[in-house]
């Protein structure tokens, strides 16, 4: 390590596990999967949708580790974008889980919302634009909340780890990196899928990683074939779009997968072995 990241190195301690609510876990060796729409749309979208991923992964398929995921502030390219619907959000987002039994996860973008998310949802995760945004990883450090902390398109692994120092420094051990794409020479999807951040992280961290496998792809039949790749290399989970009408998305419309895709997708990583 180029950099003084102390706290986050495999010498440091134990390999740390991630505890959320209900007993879900992050990184004691079965996947987690961490599932949702981009943006929570409305109350009976994000319901619909958390109770057919339980169904499926919890209830068919056996998985002991599954978090449902929505966005409800949307950071946005375009300030015209949706941007989502705030704490409104938070609270249709925490009925779904409940109805679901499942712990629930939003991104904060604020240091001034970490207090009202950490009301309402189990688990907390920093985009890749924040992750630097030192006064946010400061905030997320003294709550008692997992921190999912996804890495930037543009920097390298010691700035990530770094970064994840920050909250394990202000007192937070509960701390999960997410690689989600990185910038490259790449016209065919969104961003380039960094598969061996995952052996690399694992032999100088003692933090779980996971992979968004969304973001990369951009367009949803690239979605499959990632998670497959970031399972078999080892990653500890992976974070997938799913939305029920998702053509009509407000937001990564082109990457979320249908309930079908989902369902189908899901099958066969665990046929395979890899869930």
């Amino acid at each position: 390590m180029g950099m003084d990241c102390r706290l986050v190195l495999r010498e440091a301690g134990e390999q740390l596990v991630i505890e959320t609510a209900r007993g879900v876990r992050i990184g004691a060796g079965e996947p987690t999967v961490i599932a949702g729409p981009c943006s929570v749309e409305d109350p009976d979208m994000i319901r619909e949708t958390a109770v057919f991923i339980r169904r499926l992964l919890v209830d068919e398929l056996g998985l002991r580790n599954v978090i449902i995921r929505g966005g409800a502030w949307k950071p946005r390219t375009s300030p015209y974008s949706f941007q989502g619907h705030g704490v409104k959000a938070l609270e249709w987002l925490r009925e779904a889980g409940d109805a679901a039994g499942l712990p629930i996860a939003t991104e904060v973008m604020d240091p001034r919302d970490v207090a009202i998310a950490a009301e309402y949802v189990d688990v907390l995760w920093v985009g890749a634009r924040n992750m630097q945004n030192t006064p946010l990883l400061r905030e997320l450090a003294k709550i008692g909340k997992p921190v999912l902390l996804k890495r930037h398109f543009g920097t390298t692994i010691n700035e990530w780890l770094c970064a994840a120092e920050y909250l394990l420094a202000g007192g937070n051990e509960q701390v999960a990196l997410v690689e989600r794409g990185t910038r490259g020479f790449n016209e065919y999807a969104r961003f380039s899928l960094d598969i061996t951040v995952i052996p690399a992280v694992q032999e100088i961290s003692r933090l779980p990683i996971l992979v968004d496998v969304s973001h990369p792809a951009g367009r949803r039949s690239l979605v499959p074939p990632l998670a497959a790749a970031a399972l078999a290399a080892g990653a500890d989970g992976v974070m997938i779009e799913v939305h029920p009408r998702p053509d009509k998305a407000l937001s990564d419309a082109k990457q979320q997968l249908s309930f079908d895709l989902f369902a189908e997708t899901m099958r066969q990583l665990r046929r395979r072995g890899l869930l």
